[in-house]
């Protein structure tokens, strides 16, 4: 389910003594996937002791000298997440996915598809959390590169669009790479259509200077 790559299984000598059968059974009925060596990780793999912006569905590190532009509605839902670093960005998006497959191989060959529809050649390039897609775009300022790369996890998908340098040389990532592999997903229990978007909220702090803000504006006294 995971494609990152994982640690190698630990040789097991003859000598050594077989586990429980309470154990055994345990392993054999349960089918969850080892921790992966980094991130996203699912909640239940966080590292503690970490400081991040809690969205809800998706806590993002926080890593110094990376703007992070939240963009929400009315009442406060996070519709769209870019992180800015330089010359560099991040858009994030998380949705939900099956329990016991991923869907970033058939939701790369939809954008694939639907940029060869619009004129552009994509082409897949491998990274350290497998196949990505990589592509030049039209822009209003001119052609741009853009890459995406996706991350399935348990019952959720972590699509992330880098633009501008990073997404160009991948080497050039920097602190955005560590805000991916930093991310934690809370997947909560609710039955979600594959690929809705995970609810993603502000957190109370700042949909209250936004909403004070909102109403600063309305009685036409602006914030100071």
């Amino acid at each position: 389910m995971f494609s990152r790559k994982r640690g190698a299984a630990k040789h097991v000598r003859s000598a050594d003594a077989p586990p429980s059968k309470a154990l055994a059974d345990s392993l054999a009925s349960d089918g969850t996937p080892p921790p992966p060596e980094f991130g996203p990780w699912d909640a239940r793999y966080a590292p503690e002791g970490v400081q991040r912006l809690d969205l809800g569905s998706l806590q993002i590190p926080a890593i110094e000298g990376v703007e992070v532009r939240v963009q929400a509605n009315p009442d406060g839902g996070v519709e769209q997440v870019v992180l800015v670093d330089g010359e560099s960005a991040l858009q994030l998006g998380v949705f939900a996915a099956p329990r016991t497959e991923g869907i970033w191989s058939e939701v790369r060959e939809e954008i694939a598809g639907a940029m060869t529809a619009d004129g552009v050649s994509p082409r897949e390039i491998d990274g350290r959390y497998g196949v990505e897609l990589l592509a030049r775009v039209n822009t209003p300022d001119g052609p741009a590169d853009v890459r995406f790369v996706g991350v399935d996890g348990p019952r959720w998908m972590v699509r992330a669009l880098y633009q501008g340098a990073a997404a160009s040389d991948p080497g050039r990532e920097g602190v955005l790479g560590e805000v991916l592999s930093g991310l934690v997903v809370v997947r909560d229990n609710e039955p979600r259509p594959v690929r809705e978007p995970l609810p993603m909220r502000l957190p109370k702090e700042m949909a209250e200077q936004g909403q004070a803000a909102a109403q600063q504006g309305a009685n036409g006294n602006p914030l100071q």
